[in-house]
């Protein structure tokens, strides 16, 4: 399988490759699936994936721990080096294509005083859950990187 039939089927249509790269066959080695074991646990228990009902949590702790990811992915190529490059080749381009506009968008808005504003909370939990959507479609993808079992519909939580 190609890397563009891989993201289509997890529904990441937001990620875009250059043409050598999109006809490339992928296929995962064993430190690919523990890198992709490591972020999907990561991902599992932080509120990329899970629901952020309205009337509790935090915006800029929420906001925080989205652009988190950027630090555990980069500690999860560096430990598993150049034998995970697959896996990087999944997990750079969701990175910078799919969680780096929300982050670059909301924390410029942030030092703007943007969690101040009730208005603005509303949006931001808007499109969070727009974020938490594909990273939860992500999170199936790293299921099947680690062949492991997917739990990330395992909860059925109520949003309020």
């Amino acid at each position: 399988m190609n890397l563009p039939d891989l993201f289509n089927e997890f529904r990441l249509q937001k990620v875009r490759l250059n043409q050598p790269m999109a006809a490339v066959e992928i296929e995962f080695n064993q430190d690919d699936r523990d890198a992709a074991w490591e972020l999907y646990v990561e991902m599992l228990t932080r509120i990329v994936t899970q629901p952020l009902p309205a009337a509790v949590g935090d915006e800029k702790t929420a906001l925080d721990s989205v652009y988190s990811l950027f630090a555990t992915t980069r500690g999860i190529l560096r430990r598993r080096g150049r034998s995970a490059i697959r896996f990087s080749k999944v997990a750079i381009p969701v990175l910078n294509q799919v969680v780096r506009p929300f982050t670059a968008k909301w924390h410029k808005e942030s030092l703007g005083g943007a969690f101040n504003d009730p208005t603005q909370c509303m949006e931001f939990r808007a499109e969070l859950e727009e974020l938490q959507e594909e990273l939860r479609n992500y999170n199936r993808l790293l299921a099947r990187i680690a062949s492991v079992e997917d739990l990330t519909d395992l909860e059925q939580v109520e949003v309020r």
